[in-house]
């Protein structure tokens, strides 16, 4: 899959894989891989700084996690970050279904260009 795929999409992968729980960076990103069978390899020089501008969004929380003599930040949603993550799954069905239609044409998608999806 093409790195620039994901482009207008992080935000709403990493907060769909913090969802369940608090993760640290590399637990994220390993989760991203794992969802997508590994298809989505992200790099940390992504995935940090979109990390760390979701958490000064009110978004995610973070806190520290010892491990052994080593300190992890861990990330979890905030309530701000689960009404995102709603509309963000909102507009990726919106998206796909409009694109869908177009790349896929079938019985139903006449209610998409007779604007229904708008």
């Amino acid at each position: 899959m093409r790195h620039d795929a994901v482009r207008g999409h992080l935000d709403g992968l990493l907060l769909a894989v913090v969802e369940p729980g608090p993760l640290h960076g590399y637990a994220i990103i390993a989760a991203v891989q794992e969802r997508s069978g590994g298809a989505l390899e992200l790099r940390t020089g992504t995935i940090y700084p979109a990390l760390n501008r979701l958490e000064r969004l009110g978004l995610l929380r973070s806190d520290w996690e010892a491990v052994g003599q080593r300190k992890r930040r861990r990330y979890e949603l905030t309530e701000a970050g689960r009404r995102q993550l709603d509309e963000e799954r909102s507009a990726w069905r919106d998206f796909t279904r409009v694109i869908g239609a177009v790349l896929d044409p079938g019985p139903t998608s006449g209610a998409v260009a007779n604007g229904a999806a708008t």
